[in-house]
């Protein structure tokens, strides 16, 4: 098999098993990590319950082994767990073997550094690259691996407990969909004193139940769940357990920006540091002035939610795609974590999670996906770039991808890091004003008005 630099993303590794992605390059990529990690280091290791993990883990921890890098193996958990052990165990990093959210054909590895922090792009993962396509590795005695999955859960458990209290008894919906928190969300959640009604929850790397990717219309089931049986809320973990889709207690579900929203208007005082990615909602914007607190934006992607995070001591973070990174458990994305997280605002405020909502500022908003060569996808994004320059009384950033601001609202249309899709997010005060941002949007690209989805 050729030398696969496509499979090498903007914050991690992800291809197609066997086809981009197989046993010889898993083994070439740990070999590359060990390298680049240096002398008598040592990192946790997990995977996630893909039908192609096992063996791609076994590889990479025989590349790793062989540049006498000691590995920790926490096991098949989900991803949040990984970063916690790098950080509470004080380790030199951590690598998760999967593909996260995408279709189950795909695999991958997450690579971090020290504190949890993932090397993307622009934080390592070229070097490492490099060492790969080079082959200029540094083969060392002395590198082993240890099981410590017992210990991990134990200790994983015990500091989400300590950094929370839930005073009421709230009945959850739980959608693991057969991903990595199958059985394990529920069992945690039991402990932290909630009552979990299940679906989907049984591990399965086929994900025969639902695209690992939660969304709003992929979830019908659990949206039923929670009204059928008057739950207080739900929530959709995706593939690898490091994000939540929340359900409120009618039903709807609701991306990232507004949960954020919400918990920035409940958790937040004066002062205290929020970071948000770019294609956040302006209601995120909106109630973090309100709270007089203060907010970073940043590009989209964890690598940089976590820099910003660690560098400015921040309380809160979120993403639209629904992850969700808190002060309290090191700075990291952990979708579990948000669960007890939420149900200690709703026992504080007494009011339902539907009430909550409702407290935030509205937008309009239209989301849509589009197909596209992965070769393709960043010329197609420069290309509409240069295209909106021609609109007057128009503001273009850059910041990622490409956001377009008018007095009427904005859209943004991005690349995506992790699949070869565009993505597209308009906003806006009415209805109408948002259905010409959207179509400029869609006329700029030349993207067909059928084709969009919401």
């Amino acid at each position: 098999m050729p030398e696969r630099e496509d499979i090498f993303r903007a914050n991690d590794i992800r291809g197609i098993y066997p086809d981009t992605l197989d046993e010889k390059i898993a083994e070439e990529i740990g070999m590359a990590f060990g390298t680049f990690l240096g002398k008598n280091k040592t990192i946790a290791l997990s995977m996630d319950i893909r039908k192609s993990s096992p063996m791609l883990k076994e590889s990479f921890l025989k590349g790793l082994k062989s540049t006498g890098t000691k590995v920790l193996y926490i096991g098949k958990v989900p991803t949040p767990m990984l970063y916690f052990a790098i950080a509470h165990y004080n380790l030199d990093g951590g690598a998760a073997v999967s593909a996260s959210h995408n279709p189950p054909m795909w695999n991958g590895l997450k690579l971090c550094g020290p504190k949890g922090k993932t090397y993307g792009e622009d934080f390592g993962l070229k070097k490492i690259k490099g060492i790969y396509l080079s082959k200029k590795f540094s083969l060392r005695e002395g590198g082993n691996s240890h099981d410590v999955s017992r210990k991990l859960m134990r200790d994983y458990e015990n500091y989400l407990f300590k950094r929370t209290k839930v005073n009421k008894v709230f009945k959850v919906g739980v959608d693991p969909g057969n991903g990595a928190d199958s059985k394990i969300a529920s069992r945690i959640l039991k402990k932290a004193g909630m009552f979990p009604v299940s679906i989907n929850d049984k591990p399965d790397g086929a994900f025969p139940s639902r695209s690992p990717e939660p969304k709003p219309e992929n979830i019908t089931a659990l949206r039923e769940l929670v009204k059928k049986n008057n739950l207080d809320f739900g929530v959709a973990f995706d593939g690898d357990g490091d994000r939540a889709m929340f359900v409120d207690d009618k039903g709807e579900a609701f991306f990232g920006d507004t949960i954020l929203a919400m918990m920035i208007n409940n958790t937040v005082k004066k002062g205290e540091m929020v970071v948000y990615e770019i294609s956040s909602s302006k209601a995120v914007e909106d109630v973090i002035n309100q709270k007089r607190a203060k907010g970073i934006r940043t590009k989209t992607g964890r690598a940089f939610i976590i820099d910003k995070m660690l560098k400015n001591k921040a309380k809160l973070g979120g993403e639209y795609s629904t992850h969700f990174y808190f002060s309290d458990i090191y700075c990291f994305d952990d979708a579990l974590f948000a669960v007890i997280k939420l149900a200690q605002i709703l026992s504080e405020r007494g009011r339902s999670m539907s009430e909550l909502i409702n407290e935030l500022p509205k937008y309009e908003v239209v989301s849509s996906e589009f197909d596209v060569k992965e070769s393709e996808k960043f010329r197609i994004i420069s290309k509409m770039a240069k295209n909106l320059k021609k609109y007057k009384k128009s503001r273009i950033v850059l910041l990622d991808g490409v956001k377009f601001i008018t007095d009427k609202g904005w859209f943004i249309a991005r690349a995506s890091n992790t699949t070869p899709k565009i993505k597209i997010k308009a906003e806006s005060d009415n209805r109408e004003d948002l259905a010409e941002i959207n179509r400029i949007a869609l006329k700029e690209y030349g993207l067909a008005k059928d084709s969009i989805s919401k």
